[in-house]
């Protein structure tokens, strides 16, 4: 089927006004390409899962150019209603979503393209992308479970790549990629250290998650390192999954094992790199490896849709809140003042 009868589509667009108090998207209706191109998948958009990258863009805190009024989001699941005459890897009906970096196939790719800042994202009712950069989704999941794979999942799954079973992971906050990661940690036989600066939110996960019991850390305390360190007699943990930033990564190196990785998945915190100082003394003193992680490529995450499937994995415990369709400013507005613990999902 090349065709579809659907010939426009809803999308919110950025208003790129960054005064405090005022509308950060706009809904727009806009025209689909038709016919389709020969090798594109028109998806029909369930549902939209929400990142605090999504609220940083919209506020004007992105440290990498943007297209001007952007579509928001780059975390979505959808199904196949149109695919173009060349599309022979996608049938009508199927759970797809697209990749967060449309470039990003292999991981050894030289050029980049992110959803939401590169090009145009997700936060619409009808997407159309190559077939090249969409990969399925697993069959038993809900949309609002299936939508945040792509940005959440793949970032998880790529921070926690050299783990096994046995391992000591420090997940920094209760935010999506955090919380992600927590589910596929303890489902790898992980020990998993949990840090937050609100000791209702640790107590609160202690309580969900009462087998294998949860570690927590409260970062507040301004020597949290050492914490982390007396939770591992002294050794350090494995590998910390670090979203602080400059604030943030000289600890997260100090309470790391000897040899052991930090994986760099964000920057939440205000960025002062005098705060570094001690950066690259640590570093080398505790032979650690840090690391930058830019989501994942296609093959990551067409590789976490198999572990998801083969597993069985369900992620209805880390759905904090869901928003319909046409309250997509005040959802950007709930995760920019972080008000959430775990995933935010619009439907739509």
């Amino acid at each position: 089927m090349a065709n579809s009868d659907i010939s426009s589509r809803r999308a919110y667009r950025r208003t790129d006004d960054y005064t405090p108090g005022t509308p950060k998207v706009k809904l727009v209706t806009e025209d689909l390409p038709s016919p389709l191109p020969p090798y594109a998948v028109l998806i029909k958009v369930h549902a939209v899962s929400l990142n605090y990258r999504d609220a940083n863009i919209a506020n004007g805190g992105n440290p990498w150019p943007v297209i001007p009024n952007g579509i928001l989001c780059n975390d979505g699941a959808g199904e196949v209603i149109a695919v173009g005459d060349r599309v022979d890897k996608f049938s009508i009906g199927e759970r797809v979503a697209p990749i967060n970096d449309t470039e990003n196939i292999t991981g050894r790719e030289t050029a980049r393209s992110w959803l939401a800042a590169d090009e145009d994202g997700v936060l619409a009712d009808y997407i159309v992308f190559d077939s090249n950069v969409i990969t399925k989704l697993p069959d038993h999941l809900n949309w609002i479970e299936a939508s945040i794979i792509p940005c959440a999942g793949v970032t998880a799954w790529s921070a926690l790549k050299g783990c096994g079973m046995g391992s000591t992971v420090l997940l920094q906050g209760t935010g999506g990629v955090s919380m992600f990661a927590l589910k596929l940690a303890r489902a790898g036989g992980m020990q998993v250290i949990l840090s937050s600066s609100s000791d209702t939110k640790l107590e609160s996960m202690q309580k969900q998650f009462p087998d294998s019991p949860l570690l927590t850390v409260n970062y507040k305390n301004p020597k949290w390192h050492e914490e982390v360190l007396k939770l591992t007699n002294g050794v350090g943990v494995d590998l910390v999954l670090e979203n602080g930033g400059t604030g943030s990564v000289v600890q997260s190196v100090m309470c790391t094992r000897r040899g052991g990785t930090v994986s760099q998945v964000g920057y939440l915190a205000k960025q002062n790199p005098s705060e570094m100082t001690e950066l690259l003394p640590t570093l080398i003193d505790r032979r650690v490896s840090l690391r930058g992680i830019n989501c994942g490529s296609r093959h990551d995450q067409e590789d976490l849709c198999a572990a998801i499937s083969a597993m069985k994995m369900r992620f209805d415990d880390i759905i904090d809140s869901t928003f319909p369709f046409d309250k997509a400013e005040e959802a950007v507005e709930h995760i920019w003042q972080g008000k959430q613990v775990g995933k935010l999902v619009i439907t739509v």
